[in-house]
């Protein structure tokens, strides 16, 4: 009796089909995840749209309070410059007025002022032993006539001389004595009046640009 032959042992597996098994989300879940992403989605987005709209909110400040600064700056400037135009006008136009009105007198009064300085100079003169008074030639007689007429209540003792000289303006005169004079120019005076205006406004400029 010959021995059975071993029974072939074989696997009921077919390798290439093997099933992988997946899970599969209920759709309340899925739906709860994507709703979930579509949320952190939007914050995350708005958060971005926020900051950007933080940035350019900042920088568009920033430029305006430069923008203002720069104006502000330009006012005050322009605000300095006019103030000192309207204080060199101001001091200007005085200077103007009071020519004209020292014209207008001395057109109505043109001997006043030299016979003015002359009794001035008869209070410090009572024993010079001349006065010499040089004036246009339409004031000789108006100039001695008052000069004698102060004389005589001063103490002078000299010697009165009225000389008319065409080369001074009506108005204008030199009185002369032995050891002194004076001399009444207008235009001289206008000089004076324009260079001491002119120090004034500088001094004024320098002293308000150091106080800056």
């Amino acid at each position: 009796m010959s021995a059975a032959a071993p029974a072939k042992f074989t696997f009921d597996l077919d390798l290439a089909r093997v099933r992988t098994r997946t899970r599969t989300l209920p759709e309340d879940e899925l739906e709860a995840m994507l709703e979930e992403a579509r949320r952190s989605g939007y914050e995350q987005g708005f958060a971005a749209g926020e900051a950007g709209a933080a940035a350019r909110s900042a920088d568009a400040l920033a430029g305006a309070a430069t923008t203002l600064a720069d104006n502000a700056a330009q006012m005050v400037e322009a605000l300095d410059r006019r103030q000192k135009e309207n204080l060199r006008e101001a001091v200007t136009l005085a200077a103007s007025i009071a020519r004209k009105l020292a014209a207008h007198l001395i057109a109505r009064q043109p001997h006043a002022e030299l016979t003015a300085l002359i009794q001035e100079c008869l209070g410090a003169l009572e024993h010079a032993p001349h006065l010499v008074v040089r004036c246009h030639p339409e004031l000789s007689d108006a100039i001695r006539s008052a000069a004698e007429d102060r004389i005589r209540a001063s103490g002078f003792s000299g010697r009165l001389v009225v000389m008319g000289d065409p080369d001074i303006k009506l108005g204008d005169g030199r009185i002369e004595w032995a050891d002194g004079g004076l001399v009444r120019d207008m235009n001289a005076i206008s000089n004076d009046i324009n260079t001491r205006i002119s120090a004034y406004l500088s001094a004024r400029g320098a002293k308000e640009n150091k106080g800056d």
